[in-house]
Formats: C-alpha cells, sequence, structure tokens
C-alpha cells in the first residue's frame, strides 16, 4: 500500500496536508457544540434567564454546526478530487507496464484478471485512500481531544466510556481476523468469473454449436455462487458492526445516566446543577468518542482488502519486461535479415522449441516456412519483432542485432500480420491506419492502394461507407477471410522493409491468395517478406523454403530443390498436391 501511495505528487501532498487542516476545524467545531449545549443547560436551569441568552448560545452552536458541515463538504471535494487522480495515475502505469509486456510475461497474468486488477482493485484502492484521508484523521483527533474534555467529568462516567471503547476494539479486531482471508478469495474469485464470462461470451458460436448452453451456465453458476457465498458471508460477518455500533451506544447512554441519576440523588442541591450539566456533556463526548473507535474500525475493516488489491497491483507493477530496449533508432532500410545459431525455449522450458537456426535473406526475397503443427514456425518468425527474445544465438537485421533497436524503431520496419487477425472498434480506415503516426503518415490514397493489394476492395467497396464503414470489435461483422485481407491491408499501408505473414493466407481461397501474392511480389519487390503456411501452394513460388521439424531445420532451398532433397518437405508435398499437380506447378 505505501509503495502505491508513492504515486502521490507533491501537489496532492499539500492538498492532503490543507485537509489534515480542515479536518482539525472541523473536530474543534464539533466538539465546541457540547460546550454551548452545557451552557444551555445551565441557563435554562437558572432562574432568571433571559430568552436572549438562551437564543445567543443557539446561534453559537448553529454557527459551529453549519461551519463544520463547509468543512466538511470541501474536504469531500479535495478527497474525491485527490483519489481520481491518484487512480488514473496507478491505471496509466498499470496499463503502461502491462503494454510493455512480452508475450511470456502476458501468460503470467490472464486476461482477466489483468482486467480486474485494472478495475475492481484500483477502485478499492481508490475508496480506501479516499475514506482514509477524511476518517484515519479525524478519527484520532476527536477520539484524543473528547477523551481530553471528559477525563475530568467523573471516574464513574470513563469507566463506563473505557469498557464501551474496548468493547468496540475486541470486536473490530475479531471481524477483521475473520473476514481478512476471505476477501484474498474474493479478489480471485472475481478473476475467475471473469475468465468465464470472457469465455462464454468469446465462444459463444462454439456454445451454440455444441448444445452447451447448459454446460457454460453451470459453469458460470458455480463461480457465480461461490463468489456470491463467500461475499455474503464476508458482509453478513461485517454487518455485525453497524448494530453492535448502536447497541454500544445506546448502553454507554444509559450507563452514564444511571450513574449520573445515583450521583445527582446523592448530592447536594448547590452540585446537583453542575452534576447534571456534566452529565449532559459527558454523554455527548462519550459518544463521539465511540464513533471516533468506530470509523476507525471500519477503516481497518476497509484496510485487508485494500491491501489485498495493493499487493495484486504492485504484482504487476513490479514485474521487470525482460526484453530491453536497444539505442539504435536508425540503420540502413535493405531489409536484410540474418539468423546466427538461434535456439529458444519459453521461460521455465525444459526442452528447446527450436535448435540451432541458420540462414540469412537478403533485400525484397521471399523467404517461406513449412512443417508440422508444433514445428516452431510461428514461435520462429516472432522472435524478429522481439515478442520474445532468442535463448541462444543472435538475429541481426541491417546488420543489427535485434536487442540493440529500440522496440519503437524495430517495428517500424516491420509490418505484422498475426495468425489471428485482429480488428478493433471503428471505421475500414481507422483499422488499416492503424498505428504510431510520429515516423510514417498512412494517407486516404495509400488506405486505398492497400485495400487494392490485399485483395479487399471487392467487399469494401459494397459495404456502407467503403473505407468509412463500421468494423466491430473484434471484426465479428466480417468474415475471418475479410479480417484477414483488412489486417495484410494494415502491413501493407506501412511500407515496411520487412513483412511478416504469420500464417495470415490460411482463410483465403487458392485463387485470392495467387492474387494477394502476385500482388506483393509486383508492389512490394524492396521488401522482405517471411511468410509461414500450411499450404504448399502458398509457398511454391519463394525465393527460399525453410523445412522445419521438431524445431530443427531440415532442408533450406527452392521448392525444386526441396523436392529432390528434402524428405520431410517431400512429404508433406504429396500429402496436399498429387505428383501430377506438382509437376505441373
Amino acid at each position: 500500500m505505501i509503495k502505491l501511495l508513492k504515486n502521490l505528487k507533491r501537489k496532492d501532498l499539500l492538498v492532503v496536508l490543507f485537509v489534515f487542516i480542515l479536518v482539525f476545524v472541523q473536530v474543534w467545531l464539533e466538539l465546541k457544540m457540547p460546550d454551548y449545549m452545557s451552557k444551555i443547560t445551565t441557563l435554562i436551569m437558572t432562574d432568571g434567564t433571559k430568552v436572549i441568552d438562551v437564543l445567543k448560545e443557539g446561534g453559537f452552536m448553529l454557527a459551529c454546526a453549519f461551519g463544520s458541515l463547509l468543512s466538511s463538504i470541501f474536504v469531500g471535494y479535495l478527497v474525491a478530487n485527490v483519489t481520481a487522480k491518484f487512480s488514473k495515475k496507478v491505471r496509466e502505469k498499470l496499463y503502461d507496464k502491462v503494454v510493455s509486456f512480452n508475450m511470456g510475461e502476458i501468460k503470467n497474468f490472464s486476461t482477466s484478471s489483468l482486467i480486474t486488477r485494472t478495475t475492481n482493485d484500483i477502485t478499492n484502492v481508490q475508496m480506501f485512500i479516499a475514506m482514509g484521508l477524511q476518517l484515519m484523521i479525524k478519527s484520532p483527533i476527536m477520539a484524543i481531544w473528547a477523551i481530553t474534555k471528559i477525563i475530568d467529568k467523573g471516574f464513574e462516567w470513563s469507566i463506563a466510556t473505557a469498557i464501551a471503547v474496548l468493547f468496540m476494539l475486541v470486536l473490530g479486531v475479531i471481524l477483521v481476523i475473520i473476514v481478512l482471508p476471505r476477501f484474498q478469495k474474493v479478489q480471485k474469485l472475481i478473476d475467475k468469473l471473469n475468465n468465464v464470462t470472457r469465455e462464454g461470451i468469446s465462444g459463444i458460436r462454439v456454445i451454440h454449436a455444441f448444445n452447451a448452453e447448459n454446460y457454460q451456465e453451470n459453469k458460470f453458476n458455480d463461480t457465480n455462487n461461490e463468489l456470491t457465498g463467500l461475499q455474503l458471508f464476508t458482509q453478513r460477518t461485517l454487518s455485525v458492526m453497524t448494530p453492535s455500533m448502536f447497541l454500544t451506544m445506546n448502553m454507554l447512554t444509559l450507563a452514564i445516566y444511571f450513574i449520573g441519576a445515583l450521583l445527582i440523588n446523592a448530592a447536594d442541591l448547590v452540585v446537583k446543577i453542575e452534576l447534571f450539566s456534566n452529565m449532559v456533556v459527558f454523554t455527548s463526548y462519550a459518544l463521539q468518542v465511540i464513533m471516533s473507535f468506530l470509523m476507525l474500525a471500519v477503516i481497518f475493516i476497509m484496510l485487508p482488502r485494500a491491501q489485498i488489491s495493493a499487493h495484486r497491483i504492485n504484482e504487476v507493477l513490479d514485474t521487470e519486461p525482460t526484453i530491453k530496449d536497444g539505442d539504435v533508432t536508425d540503420s540502413p532500410k535493405d531489409g536484410v535479415v540474418e539468423f546466427n545459431h538461434v535456439s529458444f525455449k519459453y521461460p521455465d522450458a525444459d526442452e528447446y522449441i527450436l535448435k540451432d537456426i541458420n540462414f540469412s535473406c537478403k533485400k525484397g526475397e521471399t523467404v517461406a516456412f513449412i512443417g508440422s503443427t508444433g514445428s516452431g514456425k510461428s514461435t520462429l518468425i516472432n522472435l524478429i519483432p522481439r515478442f520474445y527474445d532468442v535463448t541462444n544465438g543472435d538475429i541481426y537485421i541491417d546488420g543489427v542485432n535485434v536487442k540493440d533497436y529500440k522496440l519503437s524503431a524495430l517495428h517500424d520496419k516491420i509490418g505484422y500480420v498475426p495468425q489471428k487477425a485482429v480488428m478493433l472498434s471503428g471505421t475500414v480506415s481507422y483499422n488499416i491506419k492503424y498505428g504510431d503516426k510520429k515516423n510514417y503518415e498512412v494517407t486516404d490514397k495509400k488506405v486505398n492502394e492497400a485495400i487494392d493489394m490485399a485483395c479487399a476492395s471487392e467487399f469494401v467497396d459494397t459495404m456502407d461507407g467503403q473505407t468509412d464503414a463500421h468494423i466491430a470489435s473484434g471484426g465479428t461483422n466480417v468474415s475471418g477471410g475479410q479480417k484477414q485481407r483488412l489486417a495484410i491491408a494494415r502491413a501493407i499501408a506501412r511500407d515496411p522493409e520487412i513483412f511478416i505473414f504469420d500464417d495470415s493466407f490460411s482463410a483465403l481461397d487458392y485463387k485470392t491468395d495467387f492474387k494477394l501474392r502476385q500482388n506483393l511480389k509486383k508492389n512490394c519487390k524492396d521488401s522482405t517478406v517471411f511468410i509461414v503456411a500450411q499450404r504448399i501452394g502458398t509457398i511454391m513460388d519463394a525465393d527460399k523454403i525453410i523445412v522445419l521439424d521438431k524445431g530443427e531445420c531440415k532442408g533450406i532451398g527452392t521448392h525444386k530443390e526441396l523436392m529432390k532433397n528434402c524428405d520431410v518437405y517431400r512429404e508433406i508435398a504429396y500429402s496436399q498436391l498429387s505428383k501430377e499437380e506438382l509437376e505441373n506447378e
């Protein structure tokens, strides 16, 4: 929690200091009111008292109440402003940290958990700080000041008040001990519920296709019921506090008046008025003491949950990205890529996914990767933009080790199209122009050219608004092939020196596949192209084909060369095309 509080700026700390002053004034005004009440009581019981005297003291009392109200409103406004800015800053830092993670680090935190940490956990901390800045400042001042006011008013009344305070403290400690372990489990269950909800929404087609609505609903209900049961337990446990508080306050009031009645009954006539006045004042101050300790109890009940949330937030913020920025921001734009004895294994894994990969390609060459599922094709090309860093060996682009590049400079060289095309909520044009505009500018002309080259104009032209047509989040209003072509158009619009197509033609028909590759060869001849594919037809005309099997390179060459000297490639080719088709090709 303390580590998160360091996100408060110096200006915020000055505001907190001003809040402290305002709270001090507020407490002083509130504690002045019983004094005026005592004077009014004495005046009423004194013969010859004029009404104007009572009204005068009552006016002072009302002024104190009004001043306390204004101070409270102003404190609430300042605290809300500070905590809102605090949560905004923490949320920004959390998001920036997540964006800086590589794929390995992202997997350490589930998507649903990161969403919970960015929303629910930050809200818990914000609420605690908002309440804490008011109650944790006000309660101790109120309690200490009120105790000093009543300490000499009556020993018997002080004993009764001490017993009531002790009871409230013991009750608060017991409640915290009971609910603390449950709060941590609640946050984990919220993560789990978010995950189940995301699965149900994103996989709605599969759920309907397999008539799994009841199964998914039961899965959701199980998690929801577990979370609800745990929250009911914690809330019911904490609900004991409120009736206990009122019971304690009422019992304390009864005890003070009972003791007062005994004292007044045994006192002389002259002392009775003073005792009665002291009893009225003591009652007011004693209730203030109880309320102060109650407010502290509320804070200490909120504290465990806030601490757990703060710990979960710090888990993300304290995770240092393993992929560090380099210093190189500029290099020759040749598109030359070299893999030098590259091996890779995932963090904490025992076996290597890629083993001693060596190859190089020149500017304008098309390099294709093929192999069985799990052979390491996608992993290999994901090493180029440094989604992962190599375990052994080096990768060079334009003669510079990729680890030496500033990540933004490295990514500016690359037009990347992932296996699963990612579409964002916005227009067709927005999706194609998506990216950093500081280093390049995608004009409307470039957008239209990219759409034509990606063979996407045939469906974009028929959409309402064409390039201004709306694309839903995730591209749910376009087909898989259309999403792939828009994703390819996005990469083309950047005019990069290196294209990476990670099985990006799988949803295209053979005709569109062929036409798109021809467009790339004709219009992007100066760019180096990497293609991961499962279809032989997609890669047959590549300048260089790299065959992978269980992370090892089994062959490098053209289609004809590999058909002659690579058994793995030949086996893949014959599994897809007949001998006659391969000869005709």
